[in-house]
């Protein structure tokens, strides 16, 4: 198998500071892309501003041999979304690779969170992503070719003090499934990481350790590089996909949906039906993973029409 390049692309990596998008942008770096660190340099809850994060990095990049240039514009505001992007085009030309990394979380859970704690999670994470994606997609339909990586977490599953995070997170799968869709026809490629690292964020300390803790799991930053590299690839053969890595572990996640049990008769069914058919609801012999909406609702609703129906698998 040949060497992954990105010799020729350009890539945008947020949040690339510190920890995660820091070794994102490094490794970009390494394999040949020029790179756009954008980092506000806040605090984790997002608090202050601070350049000398990105320019750090910058600096590292440049004295390994590569080329960078620092960015401190803010994802959570469409202005700034689309400066990030235009760092991207006024320095380099083009933007190829998008990374949406960037990030704040604030712990809190109910009945003590507020609505502030949601608000904030909610601009940065999700309309963050929004922002620079959109700033991006016209240059990527313009030379029919684009990659963009959404962070996820998988905070999703549920944590009970970090309900606006997860919520946050939940948020990108959806934004990236459609953006998938929009995607299609221009080349473009829209995934999720996942991403398993003992960040600052994560609950680790402000500078990640160089190895191991004695009877401690090393999750470095740079372990979930790869798989981010590889969805920013041209060679990346999915789009929609939701993709977990750390600590030498790589997998999927994924969207899945039971058969469940169809009512049949002429009568609506009962609460009473939905009881007494709880356990082959909730059977998860024979799910399946929908492509999309239009795939979901063919296989949900395939008992009324028959097999091929509505796009049923």
């Amino acid at each position: 198998m040949s060497e992954f390049s990105f010799e020729g692309r350009v890539a945008v990596v947020t949040g690339a500071g510190r920890g995660l998008g820091r070794a994102y942008a490094r490794l970009l770096a390494a394999r040949g892309a020029q790179v756009v660190v954008n980092d506000l340099g806040g605090s984790m809850e997002g608090e202050g501003t601070d350049a000398g994060p990105a320019q750090k990095v910058v600096d590292e990049i440049v004295a390994a041999g590569g080329q960078a240039v620092a960015d401190t514009h803010d994802v959570s505001t469409q202005e700034g979304g689309e400066a990030i992007v235009e760092t991207a085009v006024k320095t380099f030309g083009r933007i190829d690779v998008l990374v949406n990394n960037a990030g704040i979380i604030r712990y809190a859970g109910l009945p003590d969170i507020d609505k502030d704690n949601l608000e904030r999670h909610l601009a940065v994470h999700l309309v963050g992503s929004f922002n620079t994606t959109r700033a991006a997609w016209p240059h990527f339909i313009e030379q029919g070719y684009g990659r963009v990586v959404l962070t996820t977490s998988s905070g999703m599953f549920g944590m009970d003090n970090n309900l606006s995070y997860a919520a946050a997170k939940a948020g990108t799968v959806g934004l990236a499934r459609s953006a998938k869709l929009a995607g299609e026809p221009h080349g473009i490629k829209v995934n999720l990481i996942a991403p398993a690292a003992m960040t600052r964020m994560g609950g680790g300390p402000e500078e990640e350790p160089a190895e191991a803790a004695p009877g401690m799991p090393y999750m470095p930053s740079d372990a979930v590089a790869p798989m981010v590299a590889y969805l920013a690839h041209e060679d990346c053969p999915v789009s929609g996909e939701i993709y977990t890595a750390g600590a030498g572990r790589f997998a999927r996640v994924f969207l899945a949906s039971t058969e469940g049990y169809a009512h049949e008769g002429d009568a609506a069914a009962t609460v009473e039906d939905v009881a007494r058919h709880w356990d082959a609801i909730n059977d998860e012999k024979g799910y399946f993973v929908p492509a999309d909406l239009m795939a979901w609702s063919g296989a949900f609703l395939k008992h009324q029409f028959g097999p091929g129906a509505l796009g049923a698998q």
